[in-house]
């Protein structure tokens, strides 16, 4: 399996982009031009799978190209915690969050032509008790405003995480051992 087709990356995220890259993957970015609203009743692992598949059909790519999508969401106690609005929504949340354990989910899904591969990798966050003054300031360092669950355990929100058991890059929003393992399904060896 020694194959390296072209590689898109169906996101715009600079997170992702970066994680991709240590991987030491050439690939080209996209876009994907998809409604993100949660469709009513639907929960955080449906939601973040039915997205990264979605991604994953949403970008034109060559043929035989090879696309990687993925949607993350933070799950506290089964309720889909988004993109802050503003930054007292921001700090609606990090006060939620605070000394509790919560599940980030992130839907992967892998392209080749028609073939689809997809899975969703869950890992659990455990933030430390945060104080009005930390939250305070954590939110006006703006980190926390484009981040699902209003933070980045990979930034400066790291000082708000006790805890991760599971893959910390599926937290920064792309589990990179998810990637390559589905890539191999489909005949594609990124790493070795």
């Amino acid at each position: 399996m020694t194959e390296r087709p072209h590689v898109v990356l169906a996101s715009g995220s600079p997170r992702r982009r970066e994680l991709l890259t240590q991987l030491g993957v050439v690939f080209t970015t996209a876009s994907p031009d998809v409604d993100e609203t949660p469709h009513p009743g639907e929960g955080p692992v449906g939601y973040v799978h039915r997205l990264a598949i979605a991604k994953a059909f949403a970008v034109d790519v060559p043929p035989g190209a090879l696309v990687v999508a993925a949607d993350t969401t933070v799950d506290l106690g089964g309720e889909i915690l988004g993109k802050p609005e503003d930054a007292d929504d921001a700090r609606t949340m990090l006060g939620r969050l605070s000394a509790r354990t919560h599940r980030v989910h992130t839907g992967v899904a892998l392209r080749r032509g028609e073939e689809l591969v997809s899975e969703v990798i869950t890992t659990l966050v455990t933030f430390t008790p945060l104080t009005p003054a930390l939250i305070d300031w954590y939110v006006s360092t703006g980190e926390p405003l484009d981040k699902a669950g209003a933070y980045a355990v990979q930034g400066a929100g790291g000082v708000l995480v006790q805890r991760v058991h599971g893959s910390v890059s599926n937290v920064v929003g792309l589990p990179l051992h998810s990637v390559a393992r589905l890539a191999e399904q489909l005949g594609v060896a990124l790493v070795g």
